[in-house]
C-alpha cells in the first residue's frame, strides 16, 4: 500500500481543495469529485491520505460487507476508506464501522453512497470525517454487496486508485493521482502564494481587475 511521509500530508492539510483541484488540472487530468459527494461530518481539519478502494454493487442476498470490513481491520494507519456504491441509496457506512475505524487509527472515509448514524458518529467520533451524497437510514444488507476491495473504483466521476491521495475539506473531495502528489502539492502552494498576493493587490489597489490583469486568476 502507497504511504506518504508525515511532512507531505501536513503540506496538504495545510491547503485549501480548491488550490489542490486547480494544480491537478494543470497536470492534465481532472481531481475534483463531484460536489453531491460532501462534508457529512467535518471531522478535525482537512482530510488527507492514501486511498483504500472498495467497490459495492446491487445484490439481493443478505451478505455482509465482508470487502468493506476488511478495508477497516486491515489497512495501515491514517488511510481513507473510499466505497464506490455508484451513487447507491443506501448507507454504506454507519457507526460500527466509525468505531472500527478509528480504533484502526483509519484517517476518515468517503462514500459514493450513503451514511446512517451520523447523530451517533457526531457524538461519539466528532474528530472522524465522513463525506457522502446523502444520509439515508436504509441498510445494505438485501440491497448491496462488496464485489472488490483495491482495485479502482469511481467516486464522483473520478476514477481512483488504490494509494491515490485524498485530500478533502468543506468545499469538497479531489484525487491526487499516486504518481503526481509531489508535483501537485508543488504547484498547489504556488497558486496558494500568488493567491495571496493576487488578494493584497486586490486590497490595496481597491481593484479586483487589477489583480486579474497581473495575476489571472479568478
Amino acid at each position: 500500500m502507497t504511504s506518504y511521509s508525515e511532512a507531505t500530508l501536513e503540506a496538504y492539510r495545510s491547503l485549501a481543495t480548491a488550490s489542490v483541484a486547480d494544480a491537478v488540472e494543470q497536470h492534465g487530468v481532472r481531481g475534483y469529485l463531484e460536489g453531491a459527494v460532501h462534508q457529512v461530518v467535518p471531522g478535525a481539519g482537512t482530510l488527507a491520505g492514501p486511498a483504500v478502494t472498495v467497490r459495492e454493487v446491487p445484490d439481493t442476498e443478505l451478505e455482509p460487507p465482508v470487502h468493506a470490513l476488511a478495508a477497516i481491520d486491515e489497512s495501515p494507519a491514517g488511510s481513507i476508506v473510499c466505497i464506490d456504491a455508484g451513487a447507491a441509496d443506501v448507507a454504506v457506512w454507519g457507526g460500527l464501522m466509525t468505531a472500527g475505524a478509528v480504533a484502526r487509527k483509519l484517517a476518515g472515509c468517503v462514500l459514493d453512497g450513503g451514511v446512517r448514524d451520523v447523530t451517533e458518529i457526531r457524538r461519539d467520533f466528532p474528530d472522524f470525517p465522513v463525506y457522502a451524497r446523502h444520509a439515508v437510514p436504509a441498510t445494505t444488507l438485501g440491497r448491496y454487496r462488496t464485489v472488490s476491495l483495491n482495485e479502482p473504483v469511481v467516486l464522483g466521476g473520478v476514477t481512483v486508485r488504490p494509494g491515490d491521495l485524498i485530500v478533502a475539506d468543506r468545499d469538497g473531495v479531489v484525487r491526487v493521482p499516486r504518481d503526481l502528489v509531489g508535483e501537485v502539492l508543488a504547484t498547489a502552494q504556488d497558486i496558494e502564494n500568488r493567491e495571496k498576493e493576487q488578494t493584497a493587490l486586490i486590497l490595496s489597489s481597491g481593484s479586483l481587475r487589477d489583480g486579474l490583469a497581473k495575476y489571472n486568476r479568478i
